[in-house]
Parts: C-alpha cells; sequence; structure tokens
C-alpha cells in the first residue's frame, strides 16, 4: 500500500495547528516540522498525534528539504500542508486517488485563500496552484529561492481539481509583517546575485506590480479589497528595491 506522509512546517503555531492536523487524518503518518517555537505549538501537536522534527529555520527552501530528507526514508508521497491551511474531505479522498497513479512525480493543488476573512479570487490569489504532493526521491527545492519557494520534480507534474483552504492575513498588520518579511529575503536573494538597484526601480517595479495584480490577474474582480491588495503589494516592490539599497550602501 502507498504510504502518504503529511508534513506542517511551523513556528509558533499554536493558534492554528490542532484545526490543521484534524484534517490530516487521512495521511498515514504526520510530521511537525518546528523551528523551534516558544509558544505551545509542539505540545498540541503532539496531543494530536503528530510526529515531532525540530529543526534550525534558514529559509524556506532548505526547510522544505530538511522536511523531505526526514521523511524520506518511512514513506513514498510527502504532502506539504502550512499550519494555516485546511484539507477538506474531497480533497483528501482525490489526493488518495493520485498516489495510485505511476507516472507522476507530483500533483499541484489550487487554493481558496481568505484574506481578512474574505475569499479572494483576483490579484493573483486563485487559483494560486501550489506544488505541494510530491514523490519521495523524485522532487526537491531550489535553494537560488530561499523565498516563494520552487520545487524542482524528476518527471511528470499533475493537477489536483479540489482546493486547498488557505486561512492566511487576518488582518492588515499580519499582512504588512509578512511582506516585510518576504521583501528581505527578495532584497537579499538579488544583493547575492549582484542586482544593483536603479532610480527608474522605484517607479516601474511598483507600478508594474499594481498593474499586474489589478488588471491582469482581475484584481478589479474583487473592488475594494482586490485595489486594497493590489496596492500593498505594489508597496511589497517598492520596499524591495529600499532593502536591497541599503545592503549596498552597507556592503
Amino acid at each position: 500500500m502507498t504510504h502518504l506522509t503529511a508534513i506542517v512546517l511551523t513556528h509558533n503555531e499554536s493558534e492554528h495547528i490542532a484545526d490543521c492536523i484534524k484534517t490530516l487524518r487521512f495521511a498515514d503518518r504526520v510530521i511537525v516540522f518546528d523551528s523551534f517555537s516558544t509558544d505551545d505549538t509542539v505540545a498540541i501537536a503532539q496531543r494530536f498525534g503528530a510526529d515531532i522534527f525540530q529543526h534550525e529555520f534558514e529559509n524556506y527552501a532548505e526547510q522544505r528539504n530538511a522536511a523531505l530528507d526526514a521523511a524520506d526514508e518511512m514513506t513514498d508521497w510527502v504532502l506539504f500542508v502550512d499550519a494555516d491551511e485546511r484539507i477538506s474531505e474531497a480533497l483528501a479522498s482525490e489526493i488518495r486517488d493520485k498516489l495510485a497513479l505511476p507516472d507522476y512525480a507530483g500533483w499541484r493543488l489550487p487554493r481558496h485563500n481568505y484574506i481578512f476573512g474574505i475569499l479572494t479570487k483576483g490579484a493573483g490569489w486563485y487559483p494560486d496552484f501550489q506544488t505541494r504532493l510530491l514523490r519521495v526521491g523524485q522532487a526537491y527545492y531550489d535553494t537560488a529561492r530561499p523565498v516563494h519557494e520552487v520545487v524542482k520534480l524528476y518527471g511528470d507534474e499533475g493537477t489536483i481539481r479540489n482546493p486547498i483552504v488557505h486561512y492566511n492575513y487576518r488582518d492588515v498588520e499580519q499582512f504588512m509583517d509578512k511582506q516585510e518579511r518576504y521583501a528581505r529575503y527578495d532584497a537579499q536573494s538579488l544583493y547575492k546575485k549582484g542586482v544593483r538597484p536603479r532610480q527608474h526601480n522605484f517607479i516601474l517595479q511598483p507600478l508594474r506590480q499594481f498593474y499586474w495584480r489589478y488588471v491582469t490577474l482581475g484584481g478589479y474582480r474583487d473592488r475594494w479589497h482586490g485595489l486594497r491588495l493590489s496596492l500593498m503589494m505594489a508597496r511589497y516592490e517598492y520596499r524591495k528595491y529600499q532593502m536591497l539599497t541599503s545592503l549596498w550602501r552597507q556592503g
């Protein structure tokens, strides 16, 4: 029988981890791969039957690769799920069906993103495909992309129909805090590649980001909500180049 391990990466996820694990009962094993949480995440996860691994966080790509390594001798497939994501019964059934297909190295899943409590279907947040179901030994994460990590597959990729439900960004403050972290990671990545900021980056990149989110990706369909998200992502581009400038001045 094909063995499936669900892996949840965590750091201080006591608010979400129990509800997440409850939706992963269809997996043969649940691993919580924790980066030394200081809240009750680990204790709660143990109470709900998860196996615990702890690993110092370097970046998202490295953390997922380390989690794959931790599971590789005991499973055929790995399903990565974030603590604020939920797997429906329909999705669980579809995942189980896909495991029997021999010709695939991985499967991508669409996501329903709830941002500030609103199901968001424009501005790039749907279908928001995530390659999360991976055949062990045929997938790894590209360490050149430490944030917004990318899976590399040694084989074909399929597409699952039912979405993951993602309860991300409960409010604007949380959204802005997380985008600041992402902008810092992206700036550091550009710096390591030797990319120098140019004056036009501070104008053109935010404008391009806004147009892409609001017009091309249909943010306008979410009305005020889509406009606000598109503007905040334009700000993200501006902050990224600000941080990149600071890195060059310090270096």
